[in-house]
């Protein structure tokens, strides 16, 4: 059987050559994670989260990559979850790192955010990725306008 490629992976997307994002990957498709190179895996979803894998990290530790779980709730995205994926993202810097959640709704989120806050990127192009997918709903709205005034950014 072939190994899937990333752009099967539901909701997959490239930001950059460091930072690829998705949906829940299957566990066939964290192999082709690995075969591309990646050393990181962020999963910002629930345990309970649609399609979650169980045994996720240790999926992933076995391919020898880095699992790091900073669970965010749907209806609740808080600042601390923010800078704890900040904070990740900083720390794992120069390496590959794959991040997903259950449909890359949270993840574009936060990936906008670290782009915009900590990478300096442009409104234009970091938001052109977080529209590829989906316009952020009032609750994440809401987490977006408190991480730009956290910062004095706009």
């Amino acid at each position: 059987m072939l190994k899937p490629n990333l752009e099967e992976i539901y909701n997959y997307l490239q930001i950059s050559d460091e930072i690829a994002t998705s949906g829940q990957p299957t566990v066939e498709q964290f192999g082709a994670i690995k075969q591309a190179g990646y050393e990181v895996v962020v999963n910002l979803a629930l345990v309970d989260s649609p399609n979650a894998l169980p045994n996720e990290k240790e999926i992933i530790e076995v391919r020898g990559m880095e699992y790091i779980h900073i669970p965010v709730i749907w209806d609740n995205p808080t600042l601390e979850d923010l800078h704890s994926f900040f904070e990740t993202m900083n720390v794992n810097q120069g390496k590959k790192i794959f991040v997903h959640c259950a449909m890359n709704k949270r993840v574009s989120v936060f990936v906008y955010l670290y782009r915009r806050i900590c990478l300096g990127a442009s409104q234009e192009e970091a938001k052109l990725d977080l529209n590829k997918l989906w316009v952020p709903n009032e609750v994440w709205q809401r987490l977006i306008s408190q991480a730009f005034d956290d910062v004095g950014l706009r």
